[in-house]
């Protein structure tokens, strides 16, 4: 069974994580969304609601999971069973990045990382920059999957 989980201490429902999401199922059985709680890095939604949220958007989509985890991406994906982790790419400077951390995971754990780019028209589209709208009382609806509703 090839199992993947897809991290994210922020908030993994914008349209481009999204689309990572429904690619990374063309290839995959099973991918769980891991929402990492990190109180450093605190996000505009509780960690609740964020899974709630996830949980409504994927509905559908029985190959598809979601679990809050602390600690580390390459033990939540040993507790889950998880080979694979798969990562959502919007830039070359991502990409870069992301490519070090594959690195060090897969010499850590063994666990592969699978980089996976957002659609062109997706990639100016980031968690970062919707939750800053959000702050400011904007409407980001143009940046979500049209089944989302932000205010379970």
């Amino acid at each position: 069974m090839r199992k993947a989980i897809f991290p994210g201490t922020f908030d993994p429902f914008t349209i481009g994580h999204y689309s990572v999401v429904r690619r990374a199922l063309t290839f995959m059985d099973e991918v769980i969304i891991g929402i990492g709680v990190n109180d450093a890095k605190r996000t505009w939604f509780p960690t609740e609601k964020r899974v709630a949220m996830i949980q409504k958007l994927y509905a559908d989509e029985s190959r598809i999971k979601v679990a809050a985890y602390d600690g580390l991406t390459i033990d939540f994906a040993r507790e889950q069973e998880a080979g694979f982790i798969i990562r959502g790419i919007r830039t070359v400077r991502d990409f870069e990045y992301e490519e070090t951390i594959a690195d060090i995971n897969r010499k850590l754990s063994g666990i592969e990382t699978i980089l996976l780019f957002t659609e062109p028209e997706l990639t100016s589209v980031s968690s970062t920059i919707v939750r800053e709208l959000l702050q400011f009382g904007k409407d980001v609806t143009p940046f979500l999957p049209e089944n989302l509703d932000i205010n379970l």
